[in-house]
Protein backbone atom coordinates (compact mmCIF):
# COMPACT_ATOMS: atom_id res chain seq x y z
CA UNK A 1 0.00 0.00 0.00
CA UNK A 2 1.35 3.44 -0.98
CA UNK A 3 1.94 5.85 1.67
CA UNK A 4 0.31 9.40 1.74
CA UNK A 5 1.70 12.54 3.67
CA UNK A 6 -0.19 15.86 3.44
CA UNK A 7 2.84 18.16 3.99
CA UNK A 8 0.85 21.82 4.36
CA UNK A 9 1.66 25.43 5.64
CA UNK A 10 0.02 25.09 9.31
CA UNK A 11 -2.85 22.52 10.12
CA UNK A 12 -4.38 22.11 6.65
CA UNK A 13 -3.41 18.85 6.01
CA UNK A 14 -4.98 17.65 8.96
CA UNK A 15 -8.05 18.88 8.27
CA UNK A 16 -7.95 17.16 4.88
CA UNK A 17 -7.11 13.56 6.32
CA UNK A 18 -10.13 14.57 8.83
CA UNK A 19 -12.17 15.09 5.72
CA UNK A 20 -11.44 12.40 3.96
CA UNK A 21 -11.76 10.30 6.73
CA UNK A 22 -15.25 10.92 7.43
CA UNK A 23 -15.76 10.05 3.24
CA UNK A 24 -13.81 7.42 2.65
CA UNK A 25 -13.09 5.69 6.29
CA UNK A 26 -9.71 4.51 5.54
CA UNK A 27 -6.81 6.37 6.69
CA UNK A 28 -4.59 3.65 7.09
CA UNK A 29 -1.22 4.61 6.56
CA UNK A 30 -1.65 8.39 6.08
CA UNK A 31 0.02 11.16 8.08
CA UNK A 32 -0.09 15.09 8.03
CA UNK A 33 2.56 17.44 8.50
CA UNK A 34 2.16 21.29 9.34
CA UNK A 35 4.87 22.98 8.74
CA UNK A 36 5.04 25.93 11.57
CA UNK A 37 7.88 28.21 10.39
CA UNK A 38 9.08 29.08 13.56
CA UNK A 39 10.33 25.63 13.95
CA UNK A 40 14.39 24.90 12.56
CA UNK A 41 13.77 23.36 9.23
CA UNK A 42 16.34 20.70 10.12
CA UNK A 43 13.60 19.63 12.58
CA UNK A 44 11.17 19.89 10.03
CA UNK A 45 12.89 17.89 7.47
CA UNK A 46 14.26 14.98 9.70
CA UNK A 47 10.19 14.92 11.33
CA UNK A 48 9.51 14.39 7.42
CA UNK A 49 12.18 11.90 6.58
CA UNK A 50 11.30 9.91 9.70
CA UNK A 51 7.29 9.71 8.32
CA UNK A 52 8.12 8.87 5.04
CA UNK A 53 10.43 5.90 6.44
CA UNK A 54 7.34 4.45 8.44
CA UNK A 55 4.87 5.11 5.71
CA UNK A 56 7.05 3.00 2.90
CA UNK A 57 5.75 -0.73 2.92
CA UNK A 58 7.44 -1.35 -0.43
CA UNK A 59 5.23 0.30 -3.00
CA UNK A 60 6.48 4.00 -2.12
CA UNK A 61 5.06 7.12 -0.48
CA UNK A 62 3.52 10.09 -1.67
CA UNK A 63 3.68 13.86 -0.62
CA UNK A 64 0.64 15.96 -1.36
CA UNK A 65 1.53 19.94 -0.55
CA UNK A 66 -0.25 22.57 -0.54
CA UNK A 67 1.30 24.85 -2.82
CA UNK A 68 4.14 24.53 -5.32
CA UNK A 69 7.44 26.94 -4.17
CA UNK A 70 6.34 27.16 -0.68
CA UNK A 71 7.90 25.83 2.07
CA UNK A 72 6.06 22.69 2.60
CA UNK A 73 6.96 21.99 -1.39
CA UNK A 74 10.53 22.75 -1.18
CA UNK A 75 10.96 20.83 1.82
CA UNK A 76 8.96 17.91 0.38
CA UNK A 77 11.42 17.97 -2.90
CA UNK A 78 14.49 17.35 -1.05
CA UNK A 79 13.16 13.78 -0.50
CA UNK A 80 11.72 13.07 -4.19
CA UNK A 81 12.61 10.01 -5.93
CA UNK A 82 10.86 9.24 -8.40
CA UNK A 83 9.60 5.67 -8.84
CA UNK A 84 9.30 5.50 -5.01
CA UNK A 85 8.56 9.10 -3.23
CA UNK A 86 6.80 11.60 -5.60
CA UNK A 87 5.53 15.36 -4.55
CA UNK A 88 2.45 16.65 -5.98
CA UNK A 89 1.80 20.10 -5.38
CA UNK A 90 -2.16 22.07 -5.34
CA UNK A 91 -3.63 19.57 -2.37
CA UNK A 92 -7.47 19.39 -2.49
CA UNK A 93 -10.00 16.65 -1.15
CA UNK A 94 -10.31 15.41 -4.90
CA UNK A 95 -6.46 15.11 -5.17
CA UNK A 96 -6.42 13.23 -1.55
CA UNK A 97 -9.97 10.81 -2.13
CA UNK A 98 -8.45 9.51 -5.17
CA UNK A 99 -5.21 9.04 -3.51
CA UNK A 100 -6.56 6.84 -0.72
CA UNK A 101 -8.81 4.80 -3.59
CA UNK A 102 -6.01 3.88 -5.47
CA UNK A 103 -3.12 2.97 -3.25
CA UNK A 104 -2.58 -0.72 -4.42
CA UNK A 105 -1.57 1.26 -7.86
CA UNK A 106 2.34 1.63 -9.47
CA UNK A 107 3.08 5.07 -7.74
CA UNK A 108 3.59 6.63 -10.87
CA UNK A 109 0.39 5.79 -12.16
CA UNK A 110 -1.64 7.03 -9.06
CA UNK A 111 0.36 10.62 -9.52
CA UNK A 112 -0.71 11.01 -12.44
CA UNK A 113 -4.40 10.05 -11.50
CA UNK A 114 -4.27 12.47 -8.89
CA UNK A 115 -3.33 15.47 -10.68
CA UNK A 116 -6.24 14.59 -13.15
CA UNK A 117 -8.39 14.39 -10.35
CA UNK A 118 -6.96 17.97 -9.01
CA UNK A 119 -7.96 19.52 -12.14
CA UNK A 120 -11.35 18.03 -12.52
CA UNK A 121 -12.29 18.66 -9.36
CA UNK A 122 -11.87 22.77 -9.50
CA UNK A 123 -15.03 24.20 -11.70
CA UNK A 124 -17.01 27.22 -12.02
CA UNK A 125 -20.54 26.12 -10.71
CA UNK A 126 -21.75 29.03 -12.70
CA UNK A 127 -20.32 27.62 -16.02
CA UNK A 128 -21.77 23.92 -15.76
CA UNK A 129 -25.16 25.42 -15.07
CA UNK A 130 -24.80 27.37 -18.31
CA UNK A 131 -24.09 24.27 -20.22
CA UNK A 132 -26.88 23.97 -22.44
CA UNK A 133 -27.95 20.12 -22.62
CA UNK A 134 -28.68 18.19 -25.79
CA UNK A 135 -31.82 18.25 -26.78
CA UNK A 136 -32.37 14.47 -27.25
CA UNK A 137 -35.83 14.30 -27.84
CA UNK A 138 -36.11 16.80 -31.05
CA UNK A 139 -39.26 16.42 -33.20
CA UNK A 140 -38.27 14.84 -36.58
Amino acid sequence: MIGIIVVTHGDFGQSLLNAASMIMGDDDNCHFLGVDVTRPMNEIIEELKSRVAEMDQGQGVLILTDMFGGTPTNISLSLLNPGSIEVITGVNLPMLLKALGGRTKKIEDLAQEIKGAGKQGILVAGEVLKRKIPDTQKKA
